[in-house]
């Protein structure tokens, strides 16, 4: 069984911050969830690549997340490897460990397995689609409105929908709220790469992505995040009232907060503006110190809006 905080260290600040709040088996059970999806995300996004070649890649990944297979996964990971996705040291470790994070999957508890499961065939289908029906002169290219909202829920919705699923499967008291749940579970997802979006929208059309359609600001981005964040803090006020853990609560609404600031800071010095440590650090204490505070309290809410 691996350890796997060093990969979360080296692929994503924030989840390396939250997912450790979370109790076991939902933490290890997330951990290898996230690093599955973030070695689809390294395919799909490795725009050295031809279109053609990605989606090649994840489409071999899916068949692989279906079938299990160790060897062929160790030798499509050496595949990937040798063809430079990335210069992202982080990423190139986690693809060369792709064959061990999915037999550490197949581990897991059997319905959290097969949930991971389900939810990465989809999200790397829906990926592998785009790298063929919305790329022009091999630039991943959102057209419409409704493009770019279908883009955030195959690359993140889907990711809300499980973490759904797994929660309500760690906390059986949330089974009550599992309509309303999954009803905004998307809006979690979704709300958190709009922000990504908009704040990465420089270096994205300079690595090969135009995910802003022409019809669009950056404005209207922001504008589409922040909608998406208000559904998301109803989710995570549902998963307070339903009695998730308070590590459960800590990990949905730390993402969100830190979106929320890096709206503001867009908004104030424009795309490309990030927090900083010092910052992450503050609202990490201030959300967990919040997770624990009782049910009818007001100020958890106040405080996260």
């Amino acid at each position: 069984m691996n350890d796997w905080q060093e990969h979360l260290e080296k692929t994503s600040r924030t989840f390396a911050l939250s997912i450790p709040l979370l109790d076991e088996p939902l933490r290890r059970e997330v951990t290898i969830a996230y690093l599955l999806f973030r070695v689809a995300d390294t395919l799909e996004d490795a725009f050295v690549w031809p279109s053609t070649m990605r989606r090649s890649a994840l489409l071999a990944c899916g068949e692989i997340v279906r079938s299990g297979d160790y060897q062929q996964a160790t030798r499509m990971a050496r595949q990937w490897g040798e063809s430079s996705p990335t210069t992202h040291a982080g990423y190139l470790a986690l693809l060369a460990a792709f064959p061990s994070l999915l037999e550490d999957q197949r581990a897991l508890r059997p319905k959290a397995a097969r949930c991971i499961e389900h939810h990465l065939v989809r999200t790397i289908d829906q990926m592998a689609d785009f790298a063929t029906n919305w790329v022009e002169d091999e630039v991943l290219t959102l057209r419409t409105r409704d493009d770019l909202r279908a883009y955030c829920y195959a690359v993140a919705g889907i990711v809300g929908e499980l973490l759904t699923e797994l929660f309500i499967l760690h906390s059986p008291s949330l089974r009550s709220a599992a309509d309303s749940l999954s009803r905004l579970a998307p809006c979690f997802g979704e709300g958190l790469q709009l922000v990504n979006i908009a704040k990465d929208s420089v270096d994205d059309v300079k690595e090969g992505r135009s995910l802003i359609p022409s019809s669009m600001t950056t404005e209207d981005v922001i504008g589409l995040a922040h909608t998406d964040l208000d559904r998301a803090d109803l989710y995570v006020q549902l998963l307070r009232r339903g009695g998730a853990p308070p590590g459960t609560i800590a990990f949905a609404a730390l993402p969100v907060a830190l979106a929320r600031a890096s709206l503001q800071k867009i908004s104030k010095m424009g795309a490309g503006a990030k927090l900083t440590r010092a910052e992450v650090a503050e609202l990490w204490g201030r959300v967990v110190a919040l997770s624990t505070m009782p049910i009818d309290s007001l100020g958890f809410e106040a405080e996260m809006s």
